[in-house]
């Protein structure tokens, strides 16, 4: 495993020393990096290691911290060939522990406060991190603390309780989860985990990345489309690439555009891009039944844009119904059964085909960011199919490719 050199200020780029835990850079606010000497992690280490390492993200050990993995056996998830697109993939983190991709960012957020000492950790959440936060800390015998928006599809509110965490839910976003975190966490003795204001959750989230670049033989696609709330896992990924550049692992100077996907009820970034600016202002009124896309204003924002320029790529909003009709168009043609942000990712796709942004001879790598039985309640209710007893089919027409969605 690697040993930290240092925490690395996103905005000023001052380095700071790994000892105590930071949260943020004390100067301007920044999310802090975890940087190693990568010099030396080459010299000892080569692709090849990685054979006949454990099928989880902790196979990449020697690029993450230097500490006894909280695992549940998170990471290596299948990237499967699409059955109706060529040169489309697609990455399924729905078969994570806690049916996430937030079980990657946890493992290693957990794994890391164990090893620190810390006993209470907390966090505001959409749904899926509050979930995997209950999850690793039980496993690791810590203290989890959760504040959610009481309107959460209601698998991610049980599977806290089930947990054993202290779970808040609140009348509000996760902007206003996170305020009544922040109010508290002094008294109470929490140490925060939100997106981006600790430095771990993007070591886990970069070994998507890592994935990426093996299961595609150690090559890049063209592009990647990622649903994005907080953004850790899009800036983790683009940490990978660096690192892997870095390491002579892959070719520089090939990454991937990267494209965030937000939907139409909630899209800060797609509107920043437009709009020429460095950071989103935050986005009132915000409504998506995609609930972990529900964010109105990410803290990393200004990394996220920054990124989507450098690698020429773009950030799109897709409608409510778009996603819904991607939800039943990836479980019939493709036999995955999507959480709503993975489908708005298929939405984006076949949009930026049809705009002309993406071709079909493009290789692209789109991310189904959780399982769709983590939304049963949504979509029941998008259905009209309150009662889950009721029988009743939904009309397909394979055509059109998607749902026809009832009046």
């Amino acid at each position: 495993m690697a040993k930290i050199k240092s925490f690395e200020c996103s905005r000023c780029g001052e380095a700071f020393a790994p000892e105590p835990l930071s949260t943020i850079c004390p100067k301007d606010g920044g999310p802090l990096y975890v940087r190693y000497d990568l010099s030396e992690i080459r010299w000892h280490t080569t692709r090849d290691s990685l054979i006949g390492g454990p099928k989880n993200m902790w196979r990449y050990a020697a690029l993450l911290p230097d500490a006894e993995p909280v695992t549940l056996g998170e990471g290596f998830t299948p990237m499967l060939a699409s059955r109706q697109c060529r040169n489309l993939f697609i990455k399924d983190e729905g078969l994570n522990p806690t049916a996430s991709f937030k079980a990657r960012g946890m493992s290693a957020a957990v794994t890391m406060a164990r090893q620190y000492g810390l006993k209470k950790l907390a966090a505001p959440s959409a749904g899926n991190a509050g979930g995997a936060l209950a999850a690793y800390a039980a496993a690791a015998g810590l203290d989890a603390y959760v504040f959610m928006p009481k309107d959460v599809p209601i698998a991610n509110r049980l599977e806290v309780e089930a947990a054993g965490a202290h779970l808040t839910l609140v009348d509000g976003l996760i902007g206003d989860c996170g305020r009544m975190l922040a109010e508290r966490k002094e008294k109470e003795g929490w140490f925060d985990v939100s997106t981006m204001k600790e430095p771990f959750r993007i070591e886990g989230k970069k070994t998507m990345g890592y994935e990426v670049a093996e299961q595609m033989g150690w090559t890049l696609p063209d592009a990647i489309l990622y649903p994005t709330g907080g953004g850790v896992g899009l800036i983790g990924m683009w940490k990978a690439f660096e690192e892997l550049e870095e390491l002579g692992w892959i070719p520089a100077g090939k990454r991937p555009k990267m494209i965030c996907v937000q939907s139409e009820g909630c899209a800060p970034i797609p509107k920043a891009l437009q709009e020429g600016q460095s950071t989103s202002q935050p986005w009132l009124n915000a409504q998506t039944l995609a609930a972990g896309l529900r964010v109105p204003k990410a803290y990393a924002d200004f990394i996220i844009l920054d990124i989507v320029r450098k690698s020429n790529g773009t950030a799109i909003a897709v409608s409510d119904d778009a996603i819904m009709r991607s939800v039943k168009e990836m479980a019939s043609e493709e036999g995955i059964f999507p959480a709503p942000e993975g489908a708005a990712a298929l939405a984006g796709y076949k949009q930026l085909l049809a705009s002309g942004f993406l071709s079909a001879t493009d290789k692209v790598v789109l991310f189904n960011t959780g399982s769709g039985y983590k939304y049963l309640d949504v979509m029941a209710k998008y259905w009209h199919l309150e009662a889950f007893g009721e029988e009743r089919k939904l009309p397909v027409s394979r055509s059109m490719g998607g749902i026809i969605a009832p009046s």
